[in-house]
């Protein structure tokens, strides 16, 4: 049978029959069998025993004027990995060595093959510098690159695992994507490097996760007590299946990648433990950066006591939510506690003869017997909304999950002063300053008064680990601090980080709530009244023995819960 007169030869064969090294009817039919075949036309001239690879390297640098290189002295993981697509490396046989600037040096073994060539030029936009490697040891070193990202997620991972928590599939019982996007999002060292990624997070407790590419590398942080701290930094090759993979699971659309999405994903750890995930992608330079925020029901379920309420604050607090009706609102930045805060008040509230509705954006925890509303403002369900409906309802209790504008703001009042109990948060950096942001936005100072039982301003500070150990801090930083000199009276011992395994190092482990719980007397309600300022009410408040954020933190230092620093970094004087 004559040979195939589709396979044309290439130009290293077409340079072998020339000088003479291989006869036309073998380079031919190794030719033909190249394209048909597993191996490539070296190879297969190897396998015939026609050339050893060795031979073949040598000929084309002599012949076409490039350096040879011994490949199998190459350490992977030198190798610029993300200059050339791993699928182009693996389908051409090329390795990229190095680069600078706009010129990238590559090794092949067929520096002949000019469309090869080309191709790499076009995907990298660089101008290539070539050296020649022997084909079958540039073959192992591809093989060993492609086995690298999923031994990398092996070593993360273990192999004790079980795959099959995350792979859940749409609504409807669809998957998402084409099937060769599915095969992409399938692939099982991804989804079980995923779902180690998550349980080790959510067993250190930590409140988010962010996955983020950039250009050299690809790493994975987690924020636990407040700090950010990387764990892992994956193959910079895995960046897309891991961002489609949590996109799959979290019923985003995983085609779209030039604009931000939003969604939640489910994790099942037993029959009666689950986490929700809140999930954000965003389109940055160099991929999508993804970041989960944990959503744990069981932080709701702590109890007042567990947040780091002093006893006469507690006290006001508790009193303050079972009234019948009145306005509580909680204020301080995002991410000092004001959600768990709000849900510890509501799960008090949550019996069988109460009826409480929540407006938020998103609801972040879960809670049975509670009607939580997500509100959708492009869908034209606005926190305003949400209230007008709550209101015919027949509500005990209405949550609003912030009070961002003054339509807000006057139906939260008049709700509150209509027989109902409202739980609200504002960004305020103090309680007596939220009083003056609700006049600032336009309610009148007599609503204010009227309606509003108690304001609670809040931040989270580290919580000493039990490898604490005591500190000896000058009388002059303790005094500048805000300590007063009666209370240095040697009766207590301030202390200080130190690490341990259980900490991970940090010397802290949780986090307390610092607070500043001021209800509203008559005399702060006449202030307001007759438009004094936050000042003024601050100054009251302190007369009425209401502690403000510093002098609480300080009295977390006295009682050995945190250090000194975590306050002064954490509240301002």
């Amino acid at each position: 049978m004559a040979a195939n007169p589709q396979t044309p030869l290439s130009g290293l064969a077409r340079a072998l029959i020339q000088q003479g090294k291989l006869s036309e009817a073998d380079a031919t039919a190794c030719s033909a069998a190249a394209a048909k075949g597993p191996y490539g036309f070296i190879l297969e001239l190897a396998q015939r025993k026609l050339m050893a690879t060795r031979q073949v390297a040598c000929f084309a640098a002599d012949t076409f004027g490039y350096p040879v290189i011994d490949i199998s002295a190459l350490d992977p993981q030198m190798v610029e990995r993300d200059a050339i697509d791993r699928k182009l490396m693996s389908k051409h046989q090329v390795i990229p060595l190095s680069k600078r600037q706009n010129r990238l040096v590559i090794a092949t073994a067929d520096p002949a093959n000019m469309r090869i060539l080309d191709e790499i030029r076009f995907q990298s936009g660089m101008q290539l510098d070539i050296v020649v490697a022997e084909a079958d040891k540039l073959a192992k070193i591809i093989e060993k690159l492609s086995e690298s990202a999923e031994q990398s997620l092996k070593e993360l991972t273990g192999d004790d695992f079980d795959m099959d928590l995350l792979d859940q599939e749409a609504p409807g019982g669809e998957k998402d994507g084409d099937d060769s996007t599915q095969q992409e999002v399938d692939d099982a060292p991804v989804v079980k490097f995923i779902q180690k990624v998550l349980i080790d997070a959510i067993n250190e407790g930590a409140s988010d996760v962010h996955f983020e590419p950039y250009e050299k590398f690809y790493r994975i942080r987690v924020r636990t007590d407040g700090v950010l701290r990387e764990i892992a930094q994956p193959p910079l090759v895995l960046k897309d299946k891991i961002a489609a993979r949590i996109k799959v699971i979290s019923r985003l659309d995983i085609s779209e990648k030039r604009v931000p999405q939003d969604g939640r994903m489910k994790l099942v750890l037993s029959r009666n433990k689950a986490i929700d995930f809140r999930v954000s992608s965003l389109p940055t330079l160099h991929g999508e950066k993804i970041v989960m925020r944990i959503l744990d029901p069981s932080s709701a379920m702590l109890g007042v006591d567990a947040l780091g309420y002093e006893p006469e604050q507690k006290k006001a607090l508790l009193e303050a939510v079972e009234r019948p009706y009145g306005m509580v609102l909680v204020t301080g930045p995002t991410g000092s506690g004001k959600t768990v805060s709000l849900y510890t008040c509501l799960n008090i509230l949550n019996t069988a003869g109460v009826n409480i509705s929540t407006a938020e954006d998103p609801a972040e925890i879960n809670l049975a017997g509670i009607n939580q509303v997500n509100v959708n403002e492009k869908a034209g369900l606005t926190f305003a909304a949400a209230l007008r409906s709550f209101l015919r309802q027949d509500p005990d209790v209405i949550m609003v999950g912030e009070i961002r504008d003054l339509e807000t703001a006057e139906i939260s009042i008049k709700a509150a002063q209509t027989g109902h109990m409202v739980l609200s948060t504002l960004h305020t950096n103090d309680a007596p300053g939220t009083l003056e942001r609700l006049r600032n936005m336009g309610v009148a100072p007599f609503n204010i008064a009227s309606s509003v039982i108690l304001i609670t301003a809040q931040r989270l500070a580290r919580r000493l680990c039990t490898c604490k150990q005591p500190v000896d801090i000058p009388v002059e930083a303790l005094l500048q601090a805000g300590f007063k000199a009666e209370d240095l009276d040697g009766s207590w011992q301030p202390y200080g980080p130190v690490g341990c395994e259980r900490c991970g190092g940090t010397g802290y482990k949780g986090r307390v709530g610092i607070y500043q719980v001021m209800p509203i007397s008559e005399e702060i309600a006449h202030i307001i009244m007759t438009n004094g300022n936050s000042m003024d009410i601050a100054e009251q408040a302190r007369a009425e023995g209401v502690k403000d954020l510093r002098e609480s933190g300080l009295l977390k230092v006295r009682q050995g819960v945190t250090s000194l620093e975590e306050v002064l970094a954490t509240t301002n004087e």
